[in-house]
């Protein structure tokens, strides 16, 4: 961020905004903090943070809903995760930052477009286990690479045809084990700084107060227009990112 000196207070805008839309709508922090961090921010120091961050506001919900996790259905997707995260995090090590943001914003483009457009279709029942694996490992990959470690996981679940309450059970604890390999493995390749150690401190307050503003308003608002703002800024956000 050196060189720009808005970087800061967008760095501390970005969080504050991404934990407000994780808190209403219990996933999305990444999506939408990734959005305006890759400009500021390098892909290691992004998918770290989120990592981090994404524990805290992630291992909360997830703790609320430990009466009903289902861990018939949960160790697929979280065996496929253990494969996938070390070669997300070793893509991340090593790949261009230009081609990183442009598949982020690609990424961000399709899920917007398919949240908005989604046909009603019948629930995949092929696949089992197997193709949970499948997924999770993808979602492994993903996470390890970018910090945005649900979302396949989210998209998944809908196809599934699960219902809702059924579907946070597993893509959050899912989210959350990505998050703790995740650091384990950035961890182990030394890959964490000092100046991103700074930043997770600074953003720590912004975090905290958009989460608790979230949850405040969580069902005060109208859901499916405030889905529709998010899904556009994703769909700009993502665009700016590619072009």
């Amino acid at each position: 961020m050196d060189g720009f000196p808005l970087a800061l207070p967008i760095f501390v805008f970005a969080t504050f905004a991404g934990a407000l839309v994780a808190g209403l709508s219990g996933f999305a922090f990444g999506l939408v903090v990734a959005s305006i961090w890759l400009y500021i921010l390098t892909p290691l120091q992004t998918a770290t943070l989120i990592i981090a961050f994404g524990l805290i506001v992630q291992g909360y919900s997830v703790w609320k809903l430990r009466g009903a996790l289902d861990w018939k259905r949960l160790w697929p997707f979280l065996v496929g995760a253990a494969a996938g995260v070390p070669a997300g995090v070793t893509i991340l090590t090593w790949a261009d930052p230009a081609h990183i943001r442009a598949a982020v914003g690609v990424f961000l483009v399709l899920y917007s477009l398919y949240a908005f457009f989604r046909p009603a279709i019948y629930p995949v029942k092929a696949g089992g286990a197997a193709a949970d694996a499948g997924v999770g490992f993808l979602n492994g990959v993903l996470g390890g690479m970018t910090g945005l470690a649900g979302i396949l996981v989210v998209i998944w679940c809908g196809l599934r045809g699960w219902p809702r309450d059924v579907q946070r059970t597993v893509f959050q604890p899912v989210a959350v084990a990505i998050f703790l390999m995740s650091a384990l493995w950035i961890g182990t390749k030394g890959a964490i700084t000092a100046d991103t150690i700074k930043l997770f401190f600074i953003g720590l307050p912004a975090l905290l107060s958009g989460t608790l503003l979230g949850l405040k308003l969580f069902g005060r608002l109208n859901e499916a227009a405030f889905r529709k703002v998010v899904l556009v800024l994703l769909f700009a956000s993502g665009a700016m990112l590619i072009f």
